[in-house]
């Protein structure tokens, strides 16, 4: 009995020293905030980098590691598939309150990706949104970002949303690329 007790306090010792690496490592890795003054001019996500860069006066001003849908790589087809649709669009509302530390709204579906839904039967989805953690798991910072999790959303931590929140204002492009 003695053992088994020694192995499972040596486990949970192990994994308490795992969590604080972790939390210790993303916090490490944070890059310094926005400037206050910093405007978007357009968003860049690019997929297969798991990275969303800001470009104010055509330049990069940051650029943010970001989790993605489960569904996967590829592009958006239907309602459900996890997947983060790809294409030309523009957030088009800041949504203060939602289920997420605030969010940025993306203006999906295009007609491109409706005719195509429509024509294959299926809903083409929508509720496409760059945000931040679920409300009340801001704890978790960037620790979100070891798995993809999202509906087929981007998403960043909830200090990192108050950034774009401030920085990009409605009628801003966002090209979401594989």
């Amino acid at each position: 009995m003695l053992t088994r007790r020694v192995v499972i306090h040596v486990a949970a010792v192990l994994l308490i020293c795992a969590i604080a690496l972790g939390v210790h490592s993303a916090a490490s890795n944070v890059a310094p905030p926005l400037a206050a003054d910093v405007r978007a001019d357009s968003l860049l996500v690019v997929k297969s980098r798991h990275e969303l860069v800001v470009f104010a006066h055509g330049m990069v001003a940051k650029r943010y590691a970001v989790a993605l849908g489960r569904g996967g790589a590829g592009d958006k087809v239907r309602e459900g598939d996890g997947k983060v649709p790809e294409g030309r669009f523009t957030i088009d509302e800041h949504v203060a309150r939602s289920a997420f530390h605030r969010a940025l709204h993306v203006s999906y579906p295009d007609s491109a990706h409706a005719a195509r839904a429509r024509a294959m039967g299926v809903p083409p989805g929508g509720h496409i949104m760059v945000h931040g953690l679920k409300n009340g798991l801001g704890i978790v910072g960037g620790l979100h970002r070891t798995m993809d999790w999202t509906a087929g959303c981007v998403a960043l931590t909830d200090p990192e949303i108050e950034e774009l929140f401030r920085a990009v204002p409605d009628g801003t492009p966002i090209v979401l690329a594989p």
